[in-house]
């Protein structure tokens, strides 16, 4: 019988020669490959890499930038010749950004650190002789020991950032005994934000910010800069959102690539977010915009709340922010008509002012009124994996004779204050001194020795000269120091202060510890090598066990090899090394992301709901809602100095790696149309930035462009290194971390708020 399906064409015998057709097919193509290669061969070209023999491909976690994407690496006789997202991770799902696909061009870059280095000259001079490892952590462990012996462990500080900063900053100098431990990521970063969250929902936002972008109708962002930082994940829920009709509120200054997409963008005054907020929160309750039963189960403080708010109107917040008081009106109400699928999107870098944690506070009130948390087209619920930590002996007491001499087993509750540490009246501690240390505060005593004496640092794939505020304070800092360790892949600018300086492999060339990630899926991550390590070059675990042995720290380090460490906790999930890489490298959990699907509150303040008036914050003597601080203006013939991301590059770290450097070599300064006319400045003019305090940065270009508001300008950060060693990024644009020589501290979190900074701008000779 040949019937055909009703509306195919197609019969028993069309498709057994369509079949036959496709085997012959099939076979063509395998012949066309092998004349292909062969031919190209005959004629000297090289053979594609995906048809050479010998591909392997290994599952891993990248760390070009801070979101770590889980990776595939195609290797071929131990080279890398492709990179692609590993589909089966919740963050890449599949896909890669630019600096992603730049890890081959990183791992490749001939500048690299190849071999331990020992200081021979000045500190700053950058004079080193080669060293073998023994040489080397015999060195540093011996003096870390003396410094102990007269000044206590406390005196050694670590400071990290980057894939394997938690064998340092966290493993480490716990079991040392150090309490002096940061990472720019929380103090020069995120910290008003998490704190603010905690204040306001009792957990944190975690490293993924929980926006349901497949479902959201409405979201404004403000100050973040979608489209320029690229987080792999958040750009694809980005245009998610955007292709499903998503309504957008931008504010910002500048008109940013997410301005662009905009259906309202407001060019707010620098510095007065806050009373854009606050007329904001005080529009939806006044227009009864609000989503009642929701606030009713899940929130306290709603009448206090109205109380508060009922000046902060939009008229009032006009002149304030120099928007239209209907414009305020009506970005606020887009949002509030899709609730509870709307959200203002936290953002990431929020240390701007000083006073951030209370602005954040704003943001999530708002985003409360709205009803978004633990809804659909909100805020879903993060969870964190079920994942076992390595079983190990409790840290040492901090301050003791020295964690190097304290036997493992005595531990205390919690890790005495940094020199950062302050109390207040009654007794309690400054809430951010929970984590870690405020990081820019740990450079005062360095210098100073107050209020107690801080003589080494191990500094761990942080750019010190190019991240923390003020790298001349910095400058003095290490001059002042009795040890001073770099931990690195590349040779930039601050590793010629270093008396000694470890090379470390990159992230394709070594183990780190499982990436446990807080998810709506949670899960967990393998990073293992899909090299071996190039030159003379360790990975960061290796190197902190064999210091932490030399130590007297052995009953912390009782592994041998990474796979021993992992294997240890991957068996609390039934897994190993093995299987997890069988399974494709990713351990993919439930999570719990909406109200429904939870059995109790999932909000852990102490009235176990949304807090939107603080008692915490009452108690310490702060506001429990937010108020309107205002913040220092430009003076006479300068602008606010305000910076952000390329999206081909992260922080100071990539831009000497060759392709990404190719993609964007240097930056530029936008600067008003009507500011550059009055200037005599043209785009492509070379201009020299002067600080409010005298700090000059190297030539940069000039954008002229009417995309930025006349009292500020604007560049991208990372630039203007004066490394020597970087033989692509010396000197190639201009710093903005050297322009910021003074910041605002925020009183609740200890976040450093570095847009306190003004500039103008100068012809270059």
């Amino acid at each position: 019988m040949s019937r055909a399906r009703a509306g195919t064409g197609i019969t028993r015998r069309t498709f057994i020669g369509s079949s036959a057709a496709a085997v012959a097919a099939a076979g063509l193509m395998r012949s066309l490959r092998t004349n292909v290669a062969t031919t190209a061969a005959r004629f000297g070209i090289p053979t594609p890499w995906h048809q050479r023999p010998g591909l392997q491909v290994t599952h891993t976690v990248c760390d070009m930038c801070p979101w770590h994407c889980g990776i595939d690496v195609s290797t071929i006789d131990g080279e890398i010749v492709k990179i692609d997202g590993n589909p089966l991770d919740p963050k890449s799902n599949g896909m890669l950004c630019a600096k992603g696909q730049g890890g081959v061009s990183f791992v490749n870059d001939p500048d690299r650190l190849k071999r331990p280095q020992i200081r021979t000259g000045e500190r700053g001079a950058g004079e080193f002789r080669d060293a073998t490892w023994e040489e080397a952590l015999d060195l540093i462990a011996g003096r870390m020991l003396e410094i102990a012996d007269e000044s206590g462990p406390e005196s050694v500080a670590f400071l990290g950032h980057s894939g394997g900063d938690t064998w340092f900053v966290e493993y480490l100098a716990q079991a040392w005994g150090s309490p002096n431990a940061a990472k720019p990521s929380s103090s020069l970063c995120t910290s008003p934000r998490e704190e603010a969250m905690l204040l306001t929902t009792g957990f944190p936002v975690g490293g993924h910010e929980p926006v349901d972008w497949d479902e959201i109708g409405a979201f404004a962002l403000i100050g973040s800069h979608i489209g320029e930082d690229t987080r792999n994940t958040v750009m694809q829920g980005f245009s998610t959102a955007m292709a499903n009709g998503a309504e957008l509120v931008v504010v910002d200054p500048r008109f940013s690539t997410a301005a662009s997409k905009a259906d309202m963008w407001l060019p707010i005054k620098p510095g007065t977010d806050t009373a854009l907020l606050l007329a904001w929160i005080n529009t939806v309750l006044e227009e009864g915009l609000i989503d009642e039963p929701y606030l009713e189960e899940w929130a306290t403080g709603l009448d206090a709340l109205v109380e508060h708010t009922k000046e902060f109107t939009a008229d009032w917040a006009a002149p304030i922010t120099e928007l239209a008081a209907d414009q305020i009106r009506e970005s606020a109400r887009m949002l509030a008509r899709r609730r509870p699928k709307a959200a203002i999107v936290p953002g990431r870098h929020v240390t701007w002012y000083g006073n951030d944690t209370q602005r954040m506070r704003a943001v999530f009130i708002f985003n409360a009124l709205l009803g978004a948390y633990g809804r659909r087209g909100g805020l879903y619920l993060n969870s964190s994996p079920y994942i076992e930590a390595y079983p190990h002996p409790p840290f040492a007491v901090a301050g003791s004779a020295g964690g190097c001499s304290a036997e493992p087993g005595e531990e205390s509750s919690e890790l005495p204050l940094g020199p950062s540490g302050k109390a207040r009246a009654d007794g309690v501690r400054d809430r951010f001194l929970r984590g870690s240390t405020a990081l820019q505060e740990l450079i005062d005593p360095m210098i100073t020795g107050e209020p107690y004496p801080i003589r080494a640092l191990i500094a761990y794939g942080i750019n010190l000269l190019h991240s923390i505020p003020d790298p001349e304070r910095t400058k003095d800092a290490l001059r002042n120091l009795d040890l001073v360790v770099a931990i690195d892949v590349l040779p930039q600018e601050h590793i010629a202060w270093a008396d000694v300086v470890l090379p470390e492999s990159t992230y394709l060339e070594r183990h780190d510890d499982l990436w446990t990630v807080s998810h709506r899926t949670p899960y967990v991550a393998l990073r293992e090598p899909a090299i071996e390590p190039m030159y003379d070059t360790k990975p960061g675990w290796w190197i902190a066990r064999e210091l932490g042995l030399r130590l007297g720290l052995d009953g912390y380090f009782r592994w041998e090899t990474a796979e021993d460490w992992l294997n240890t906790r991957l068996r609390s999930v039934g897994s190993s090394v093995e299987k997890l890489r069988d399974a494709g490298g990713v351990i993919v959990q439930d999570g719990a992301p909406y109200l429904e699907d939870r059995d109790s509150s999932p909000f852990l303040t102490e009235s176990s709901k949304i807090e939107l008036y603080s008692h915490t914050l009452e108690v310490a003597g702060l506001d429990p809602i937010p108020v309107y601080e205002p913040v220092e203006d430009p003076p006479e013939g300068f602008q606010r100095l305000l910076y952000g991301r390329h999206p081909a590059h992260t922080f100071a770290k990539t831009q000497n790696t060759p392709t990404l450097r190719a993609l964007h070599p240097e930056n530029e300064v936008w600067i008003a149309s009507t500011v550059a006319d009055d200037l005599g400045v043209q785009s492509g003019d070379k201009v020299v930035l002067v600080n409010q305090d005298g700090a000059r940065s190297l030539p940069v270009s000039a954008r002229a462009t009417e995309r930025i508001r006349p009292d500020a300008v604007y560049m991208v950060h990372g630039y203007g290194h004066d490394a020597p060693g970087l033989t692509g990024a010396h000197r190639a644009g201009a710093s903005d971390t050297k322009l910021q020589t003074r910041y605002a501290l925020d009183p609740i979190s200890g976040g450093a708020g570095m847009r306190v900074n003004f500039v103008r701008v100068e012809k270059a000779s």
